[in-house]
């Protein structure tokens, strides 16, 4: 097993509680906000009147006063004029933090912005004769889920996992103990092993009925990082045992565990198999945030050695409901709002609920769907980028995508192109 990468918290100190950065936006503003928690691209207000670019996110355009104001990803380069450290603040957060560093950067698109700077981002230098350095801008989540800017240099892709704004905006699986809460699915297989490979400690793998002794788990006993634990998610009493062993360990969890059947309402007669689904997909969320919740909030000021994420595999059929899946889509819509209010009380904990919206999934409850299907590895390898980045919510592979833009464009719709068959 490799050594831990943060420190764990002193058990004989006394719990920190958690500080946030100032969490006051406008109803505009949350704009950026939508564009920050599905991707780190920039995407800044267009006047479709004079196509000018607005920011800061207002109402009307600055130039025109056009109210007609629409959303657009922008390109993210830009040049950074100046640099500021700050090495005092009255905000609490800040303080925490200090020093920190901020630049005004020059879009290529228009405006000129104040974002927070990596470690890696220099003073401006002189190119061409002038005082110049060139950047790119990203959006990301801060710990109180609001969108900040944050500039980087050019040549890098990602922000580095050491730098403070990597630790305040992701949630990088490196060094962190993970609660993935079953392993016997492809899904959980390939999740456990994305995990493991971006550098995680230690991955406990649940797994419910062990008198079948699945060799699924059996693999995974003998894999350095990975420890198997009993749960079963239908029973409060083994939920809750694991909580109490766990809980105070766990920086991430992730809950993927889930029934899927297939048919719709007046196929298969009674509800033993909507029940079976609720069981699992709403109840088990349910009983697993009682009993995870609470612990991963206190530990939210624990130092780098932090709580830092949940994770929920969804499915995009719970955005509007697929009438050949009718019942595990209507599981997933609730879990789906469940998960909304889990976000709601861990928001001021400063963790971060992620929750992933696939298509299909190539697996055996999927054999009969013809492609384009999603495969269990790039289903975990989005996943790990997604908690590095810091996202909210996630629509791997092209289905999901195309059904996310159709839902958004028109629900209605995408809700009468399902009844003929469409996917």
């Amino acid at each position: 097993m490799t050594s831990p990468v943060f420190p764990r918290k002193n058990p004989v100190l006394r719990t920190q509680r958690m500080n946030l950065p100032p969490t006051g936006r406008g109803r505009v503003a949350h704009g950026l906000t939508r564009a920050a928690a599905v991707s780190d691209h920039l995407e800044l207000q267009v006047c479709e009147a004079c196509e000018t670019v607005q920011y800061p996110p207002r109402d009307a355009c600055g130039t025109c006063l056009s109210p007609d104001l629409s959303w657009r990803k922008l390109s993210p380069c830009g040049e950074l004029l100046s640099v500021s450290t700050l090495h005092h603040s009255n905000h609490l957060y800040f303080r925490e933090r200090l020093p920190w560093r901020i630049g005004v950067v020059r879009l290529d698109a228009g405006p000129t912005v104040i974002a927070f700077l990596t470690d890696s981002v220099g003073p401006p230098g002189v190119v061409g004769g002038a005082e110049r350095t060139r950047v790119q801008v990203l959006l990301r989540l801060d710990r109180a889920g609001q969108a900040v800017l944050v500039a980087q240099p050019m040549e890098e892709l990602n922000i580095d996992l050491k730098d403070k704004l990597q630790m305040e905006t992701g949630c990088s699986p490196r060094g962190r103990k993970i609660l993935v809460t079953d392993g016997k699915t492809p899904v959980g297989q390939a999740l456990v092993r994305a995990l493991l490979n971006a550098g995680a400690e230690t991955v406990w793998v649940g797994y419910s009925e062990p008198w079948k002794r699945p060799e699924e788990i059996a693999r995974l006993k003998n894999v350095p990082g990975v420890e198997p634990v009993a749960l079963d998610l239908t029973d409060a009493r083994s939920v809750a045992a694991l909580g109490g062993e766990l809980g105070g360990k766990v920086d991430i969890v992730v809950s993927n565990a889930e029934v899927h059947r297939t048919e719709g309402i007046s196929s298969r007669p009674g509800t033993d198999v909507a029940r079976a689904e609720m069981e699992v997909n709403y109840f088990g969320l349910l009983r697993l945030a009682q009993a995870f919740g609470p612990a991963l909030k206190g530990r939210a000021a624990d130092g780098s050695g932090h709580s830092v994420a949940w994770v929920n595999l969804l499915s995009v059929f719970a955005l509007s409901n697929l009438p050949s899946q009718g019942t595990f889509s209507a599981s997933k819509a609730a879990a789906w709002s469940l998960s909304q209010c889990l976000r709601a009380e861990m928001l001021p904990h400063g963790i971060r609920v992620l929750n992933i919206f696939p298509g299909p999934i190539d697996d055996e409850w999927n054999q009969n769907v013809p492609p384009p299907k999603l495969s269990p590895g790039a289903l975990a390898g989005a996943t790990v980028r997604a908690l590095t980045d810091g996202l909210e919510d996630l629509y791997p592979g092209d289905v999901a995508q195309e059904w996310f833009e159709r839902w958004r464009d028109n629900h209605k719709a995408l809700e009468r192109e399902l009844v003929t068959g469409g996917l």
